[in-house]
């Protein structure tokens, strides 16, 4: 095959975004003979999406140079932008910052009017909304917007959108901010975008929807992107960050098995790679699951990882250092991080309801009421669903514990509403154990007992071992102890009598309105703590120890 056809067979791979196919395509015909500017610009991009930095880089250093040579100081000054990019995505901010000053240099020596001089707007607009600083990003964005408007460059119009988008929402004009963002993927999913500003934009515009408590943008978004991903072959960049929001998603609707599954599939594809910052997004991801699944060891070194990638570790570290015991550990630290957000709403609607739970266990109901007081005013401003009903649980929280235990059920009732209407089983299953602390205060315990059987049938099936101890803890009946037959939990005692009646595990689920995975996982914990193998050696020590 002559190196024409093998550069041709790479357009057309690149062309339906078969990324590896193209570049060893382009890499193959780039040996035969050296390819022309619009293929080196292929073979880059063709890198750059497979994860080959080191390749991406030296073919758009090339191209940049070839564009230099014919005159074109415009593009060249563009994948100088584009050179910048990957070296700061890696961390190498000496080297980016050479490129972007570079790019700048070149189009001033030019007096050159390009679409060039917007995209190098970018990387100051970001630095200002990294200060929370909406007005000063909003003013250099508007100057992106229009350079793009006049030479009707798609990909910078979405640079533009995303981050005029972003700075709304800084300001505190979230409406405007998330039709902004509505709108750029408007742009990414009909419109003529690189499949590298595509990426930025899905992964960006969903954690915006994230940091406003959108949940039904940030489901439908992350789905997207999913699909994007998927369409794509050996993506490398952006994968990662999908399968996290995914696994986010996925724990907040009550499927933790698969979200811890989702989670470490992102650690190990985002681990090819010893440079992407997503991996701290990760880490801290499996560490809240572990933390809210028991595996306390096993959270504290996920968190510390997220740490070392320079993910914030809270509020989830906090509310670790709370399960644990050590309460002076989780006030500190959760006050300094409330104090550390002083001016931003959106960080400290992210540890305010944390920041109650903590104070109040630390015994400072002012504390807590004053937390609670901020998050309902964050709460009223975002028009959040989320956030509503994380400030009714927090409300209803600090009622309770200032004993108006009356008051308390009608907020928390609302609460649990709220979060059964986002499907969150989770959070729904935390409430009802407040409704039953409350409903016992006034001494109503059937009702109470009624609430702490639902909330036991929820964490049984999440396997939530803090929370379930917290309701074998405040339940009239006995939870697991040293005196029951094996030392096995109420639950467990259940699955092993239906077990000595012959009955399956899709007839147990059944009886007991619980999953089958949960009834294995019953039986697996039941067969270790017996020391047994079998259903017909577990009927007989039933039968043995009266049980059957």
């Amino acid at each position: 095959m002559g190196d024409h056809d093998v550069a041709e067979r790479g357009r057309e791979a690149f062309g339906r975004r078969a990324w590896s196919d193209a570049f060893h395509a382009l890499v193959r015909a780039d040996a035969e003979h050296r390819l022309e500017a619009d293929d080196l610009e292929r073979l880059g991009m063709a890198a750059y999406l497979t994860g080959r930095n080191e390749a991406a880089v030296a073919a758009l250093e090339r191209l940049h140079h070839r564009l230099l040579d014919a005159g074109a100081v415009g593009r060249a000054a563009t994948w100088a932008f584009w050179l910048a990019f990957v070296h700061l995505q890696a961390g190498q901010h000496a080297q980016g910052g050479g490129w972007l000053a570079r790019a700048q240099r070149l189009l001033d020596e030019a007096d050159l009017d390009h679409p060039a001089r917007g995209y190098l707007l970018v990387p100051p607009a970001l630095q200002a909304l990294d200060r929370r600083d909406g007005a000063a990003a909003l003013a250099l964005l508007e100057e992106v917007a229009a350079i793009a408007g006049r030479f009707d460059d798609p990909d910078l119009t979405v640079l533009g959108l995303l981050g005029r988008g972003q700075a709304l929402v800084v300001a505190g004009d979230v409406d405007r901010g998330v039709r902004l963002l509505d709108e750029v993927m408007v742009e990414v999913t009909t419109g003529e975008v690189s499949p590298l500003v595509a990426g930025i934009a899905y992964c960006a515009v969903i954690i915006a929807c994230r940091d406003v408590f959108d949940v039904r943008r940030a489901q439908e978004w992350t789905a997207a992107l999913s699909r994007w991903c998927d369409g794509q072959q050996d993506l490398r960049p952006y994968r990662g960050q999908c399968l996290v929001h995914r696994s986010e998603l996925m724990q907040l609707h009550g499927e933790w098995s698969d979200a811890m599954d989702e989670v470490e599939q992102a650690c190990t594809h985002l681990a090819q790679r010893s440079d992407d910052p997503v991996m701290g997004m990760a880490r801290y991801q499996q560490a809240e699951l572990l933390r809210l699944t028991g595996r306390f060891d096993e959270a504290e070194e996920a968190y510390r990882q997220a740490s070392a990638w320079g993910h914030p570790t809270q509020p989830g570290l906090a509310l670790l250092r709370l399960a644990a015991g050590r309460t002076g550990d989780a006030a500190a630290a959760i006050r300094r991080e409330v104090d550390a957000a002083e001016g931003d709403r959106v960080q400290r609607s992210r540890v305010l309801a944390a920041h109650v739970e903590i104070e109040l266990a630390a015994g400072d109901l002012a504390a807590a009421t004053a937390a609670v007081d901020e998050l309902e005013g964050i709460a009223a401003d975002f028009d959040s669903a989320y956030l509503d009903a994380l400030a009714d649980a927090a409300r209803g929280t600090v009622q309770l514990a200032a004993g108006d235990a009356a008051q308390a059920c009608v907020v928390l009732r609302r609460a649990w509403r709220s979060w059964q209407s986002l499907r969150a089983p989770y959070e729904a299953a935390r409430v009802r154990i407040l409704l039953a602390r409350a409903c016992r205060a006034l001494d109503d315990h059937d009702t109470a007992e009624m609430e702490l059987d639902a909330a036991r049938r929820v964490l049984e099936e999440l396997d939530a071992a803090p929370a379930l101890a917290e309701v074998d803890e405040l339940s009239r009946r006995p939870g697991p102890s040293a005196d029951a037959p094996g030392g096995l939990t109420p639950r467990e005692l259940e699955v092993l009598r239906l077990v000595a009646t012959g009955a399956t595990n899709r007839e147990i689920a059944d009886t007991l309105v619980i999953s089958e995975k949960t009834v294995a996982r019953h039986l697996s914990n039941m067969f270790t703590k017996l020391g047994l193998r079998t259903r017909a050696a577990a009927t007989a020590w039933a039968y043995e120890h009266e049980l059957a």
